[in-house]
């Protein structure tokens, strides 16, 4: 049985140069790998995912860190679903309702 303390998820959170166009390019591919990489677009600099394992998320680090452009700063966060479903979401100003994990999760 899946637990909610012992399944993740993986944040990625980053600063890229994008002064000139050649940073703005490797800034764009790297959202791109991390959108190929199954990460979804939480805000425009942080993307997550869901990771199953210990093993996944290894594999994932390795992968981001391959893709890392040059200059920049990038952060990589490890949390598990328990801690996800306390998160507080604000829009506008306005607190939204909380997050829900799904009732089922999608394994690859």
């Amino acid at each position: 049985m899946l637990s909610g303390y012992r399944i993740m998820w993986i944040a990625v959170m980053f600063d890229l140069p994008v002064s000139l166009k050649a940073e703005r390019k490797a800034a764009t591919d790297f959202r791109m790998t991390l959108l190929d990489l199954g990460f979804e677009m939480a805000q425009y600099s942080v993307y997550m995912r869901f990771c199953g394992s210990m093993t996944r998320f290894e594999t994932l680090v390795g992968q981001v860190q391959r893709a890392l452009p040059p200059g920049g700063k990038v952060n990589i966060l490890q949390f598990t679903d328990k801690q996800y479903e306390r998160i507080l979401c604000f829009d506008s100003g306005r607190r939204q309702p909380q997050m829900r994990s799904p009732d089922q999760y999608q394994l690859f």
